[in-house]
């Protein structure tokens, strides 16, 4: 049975499911979840990363990281962690960018926190056996500052999706149209004195299970949400904040600095963000379990909450164009093209690719979470 019927059968027999259970199901089943059997990265694949658009971006967070370890005091030896590292060409090109500073590259110890088995033999054909790896990070040992980047993590980490409705709030899940197809539904956070099951959603069918139990109180909900009209969706991720927390910990233990860098929201906004990526085209998620990427939007605000609440130091959210541009991007990319001018209207369109206002450059925003005596590049009014 593929992923899909699997889905389909267990909603059948259990009630319908909140989008975060569908959401990792779809990334991480073991026999069929995306990112267990098929990622697949780049211009052929289903998607591309700033990584993959061009080497300027890994080089300019290589310089970077060389900043902040100085600022440091030059730690040896010290941690120099990807979460989510791809198919390791981040990593790549941020250690060829160091080879500016020797020191650097010797005192780092180089971990990759990556939990894709395919993924991981991708970064080792390209790595080699410098890196070690770890599922988690809190896998990777402590006893020395960290210095960590993670691209395009957050929005792989699932979100519960509240709906506004005229009696308060419900939360969508995905249950069985009357067609025998996946659908999603609401179920009432606060059900009436009746009770109520699920009910139907965007046109989608009503569930051919009884509902599980509610899902409890609406303070999961941020309280900017309450003066949202009927039909607003509002996107929670105890996930995204969980890892920030970690990190945050890890940092007031250790010392160091985290780089964050993912398309999302850089204030409270209500939509729904989940969607599915095959082939670089949306698709319907609920057609395409564990054959497309799944994702939401990173919530950056909830992110550097939480990781101040866990005693992190965080900066100001800037957008991915004005973090590149701040490193210097303009410079990096004239000198590139000096030395290869048969190449320039290629890195002209790589530029406008990360920079872009309708391209990364603003989807994409930059959070830097660090030790509280730290002040990074960048981020020296960090709070």
């Amino acid at each position: 049975m593929s992923l899909l019927e699997r889905l389909k059968a267990q909603i059948a027999h259990d009630g319908p499911i909140a989008v975060p259970e569908f959401f990792t199901r779809c990334l991480h089943d073991p026999r069929d979840g995306y990112y267990a059997t098929r990622p697949d990265l780049g211009a052929g694949g289903d998607f591309i990363t700033a990584p993959l658009v061009s080497q300027m971006f890994g080089e300019l967070i290589g310089l970077w990281m060389v900043e902040t370890w100085t600022r440091l005091g030059r730690p040896a030896p010290f941690r120099l962690v990807e979460m989510g590292p791809g198919d390791g060409t981040l990593m790549s090109d941020l250690l060829r960018a160091a080879r500016v500073a020797p020191d650097f590259l010797e005192a780092a110890d180089v971990w990759l926190v990556e939990v894709s088995e395919p993924l991981k033999a991708r970064q080792a054909e390209r790595l080699g056996d410098r890196p070690r790896w770890a599922s988690r990070l809190d896998e990777v040992p402590g006893g020395a500052p960290m210095i960590l980047v993670a691209n395009e993590l957050l929005d792989c980490l699932p979100a519960r999706q509240f709906v506004r409705v005229q009696d308060g709030w419900a939360e969508r899940v995905i249950g069985l149209g009357a067609d025998g197809e996946l659908a999603f539904g609401l179920r009432p956070l606060n059900p009436p004195p009746r009770g109520g099951g699920v009910r139907a959603a965007d046109g989608g069918g009503s569930p051919a299970a009884p509902a599980s139990p509610p899902s409890g109180p609406s303070d999961h909900l941020p309280l900017w949400g309450e003066d949202l009209a009927a039909g607003a969706v509002v996107e929670t991720s105890p996930a995204q904040a969980a890892i920030a927390s970690d990190i945050a910990h890890r940092l007031g233990i250790d010392g160091g600095a985290a780089l964050l860098i993912d398309y999302g929201r850089a204030q409270p906004e209500a939509g729904d963000t989940l969607q599915a990526i095959q082939n670089h085209q949306k698709v319907d998620p609920l057609k395409t379990a564990g054959l497309a990427d799944l994702t939401v939007w990173a919530d950056f605000p909830s992110v550097v909450a939480a990781a101040r609440e866990a005693g992190a130091k965080a900066g100001p959210i800037l957008t991915q164009a004005q973090f590149l541009l701040a490193l210097g991007i303009l410079d990096r990319a004239e000198a590139l093209a000096a030395r290869q001018p048969e190449k320039t209207e290629q890195i002209g369109r790589q530029l406008d690719r990360l920079l872009g206002e309708a391209q990364m450059g603003s989807l994409f925003k930059v959070a830097c979470l660090c030790s509280p005596d730290l002040s990074p590049p960048l981020f020296e009014d960090a709070t």
